[in-house]
């Protein structure tokens, strides 16, 4: 899939594939005749009792961007909405050890593809349910690519959300420019994750620069590994200094939110490992008051709070049928 002109107008606009920015672009043919358009306003229909929906992107792989994604989704689990998580990171799906749930398996009805149960609302599909073999890479071109996204939107029975997360791959490529498109018109925004390092925030000013020229709301930024916390004397060192004002200086130059810093912290990895939610509300930590301020920035609610526990997990149903059986 090309990349988008600089002064694109949209894929779903009147002008699209019409104005001078447009010539020259190999998408144009399909903008004008108004395929896009038809492509967005079907999985609009399809997304239609999905309230919102939040594209967690970065420039840069390795900044924590599947972590943030899945605290996000907890969060607003334990906050009491409901909430979908759809993992098409193909570079490494991640979200379903990050849950608990990857040895899980998807289940096909009449009505479509049932997301995995991960809490009573909190349900997930993911891209790692497609292979076997988890150390297996997948190598797919991208016609492919955005086949496979364009039907986790429309033969997945997402039900009706409060939110749905989306972990992508790290970059702009044929999967964000996808996301961009069969999303324009949804109620849909994005998180930016980076590291406080110049060479991530970098990365992550493209990321910036290819939410606007796709035309997607940037809910904020979160700042990860922001800090490390000694787990023995909570003491808070800054491992990756930044050099350039990190997260902070950036969102003050771009006038965009700074929804988080979160420190390095070894209970926040346990908790990823382990497919456990980190503490939202309760703990007494920098990482957990981070969270909470992450989620509390995302719903717009300061009073949020927040559930302890968790249900026991469900029962696999027998004679299931695997995304991608026959």
């Amino acid at each position: 899939m090309a990349s988008t002109p600089k002064d694109c107008p949209g894929v779903t606009t009147e002008d699209a594939g019409k104005r001078d920015a447009c010539e020259g672009c190999p998408s144009q043919k399909d903008c004008s005749s108004g395929t896009f358009r038809k492509q967005a306003e079907y999985i609009s229909k399809c997304l239609e009792t999905v309230k919102k929906i939040i594209l967690v992107l970065s420039g840069k792989g390795g900044v924590g961007k599947s972590t943030v994604a899945t605290q996000i989704a907890w969060g607003l689990s334990l906050a009491g909405k409901e909430v979908g998580i759809l993992d098409v990171d193909i570079c490494g799906p991640s979200i379903p050890r990050m849950l608990g749930k990857e040895n899980a398996e998807v289940k096909r009805t009449s009505t479509g593809w049932v997301p995995v149960t991960v809490r009573e609302n909190l349900s997930v599909i993911s891209v790692a349910y497609l292979v076997e073999d988890q150390d297996a890479p997948l190598i797919w071109r991208g016609p492919r690519i955005t086949s496979l996204v364009n039907t986790f939107f429309s033969d997945v029975n997402w039900g009706n959300l409060d939110y749905l997360i989306v972990d992508t791959p790290p970059g702009t490529s044929d999967i964000q420019i996808a996301l961009g498109q069969l999303l324009s018109l949804t109620d849909c925004s994005a998180v930016l994750v980076t590291t406080p390092q110049e060479v991530a925030l970098r990365d992550v000013r493209k990321g910036i620069r290819f939410c606007q020229q796709a035309h997607m709301d940037v809910l904020g930024m979160v700042e990860n590994m922001s800090g490390f916390i000694c787990p023995c004397c909570d003491t808070v060192t800054e491992i990756f200094k930044a050099s350039s004002g990190g997260a902070t200086k950036l969102c003050e130059d771009l006038k965009i939110d700074l929804l988080a810093k979160i420190p390095l912290d070894p209970t926040l990895g346990n908790c990823t490992d382990g497919g456990k939610a980190a503490q939202f509300g309760f703990g007494k930590s920098g990482t957990a008051d981070a969270l909470t301020n992450l989620i509390k920035s995302i719903t717009g609610d300061e009073n949020i709070t927040f559930t302890e526990g968790f249900e026991e997990d469900m029962e696999e149903e027998e004679n299931v049928q695997i995304i991608g059986d026959n």
